[in-house]
């Protein structure tokens, strides 16, 4: 049995889940409503504020399914009633982030500076020229939307110039010995 997949879902005051004949969940809360599609080999259901999720038998592909299902739903609860957030952190010499209406602007030692436009359900502030905050409710969005502003100007091994995930480590290299034969 899949020690994930087993525990309930706990569903707060203020949240609606529901299931629909083709396994589709679908959870309202104060900050939106999301949707997910959960396989046909998993069984969801409501019941007294929690979301049981259960598989029929113990064969590879079910199994596979139980804990993603499981943990598809939670972060759906937990998006709608607290939302998810990823920092960014730009290092590096005349690199800076604004905001300008729903775009954002960063200056990255291109000749140009860069402007993307927040997507549908994401919001990015800056919090300082060097701060980038990602929020959003859904999990993966947040999360692909902070790396594709990461790959403008990916951290470079030997100074760290780039931008970064808070609290992300580093590998780092050693330049080049100045006795070196």
């Amino acid at each position: 049995m899949s020690r994930i997949g087993k525990k309930p879902v706990v569903v707060p005051a203020g949240v609606e889940v529901t299931v629909d004949a083709n396994n589709v969940v679908t959870v309202k809360g104060p900050k939106g409503q999301l949707s997910e599609q959960i396989s046909k080999l998993i069984k969801v259901e409501v019941e007294a504020g929690k979301v049981l999720v259960s598989r029929a038998s113990d064969a590879r592909e079910e199994r596979s399914q139980h804990g993603l299902a499981r943990t598809l739903i939670n972060n759906m609860v937990v998006g709608v009633t607290q939302g998810f957030e990823k920092k960014l952190q730009l290092v590096g010499v005349g690199y800076k982030a604004e905001k300008k209406g729903d775009t954002l602007v960063m200056n990255l030692g291109y000749s140009h500076p860069v402007e993307l436009k927040d997507p549908e359900g994401i919001t990015t502030e800056c919090t300082s020229a060097t701060e980038i905050i990602v929020k959003g409710i859904d999990k993966a969005v947040v999360g692909n939307y902070a790396a594709n502003v990461r790959a403008w100007r990916r951290p470079e091994p030997y100074k760290g110039k780039g931008i970064k995930f808070v609290g992300e480590q580093l590998r780092r290299k050693a330049g080049k010995s100045a006795n070196a034969k």
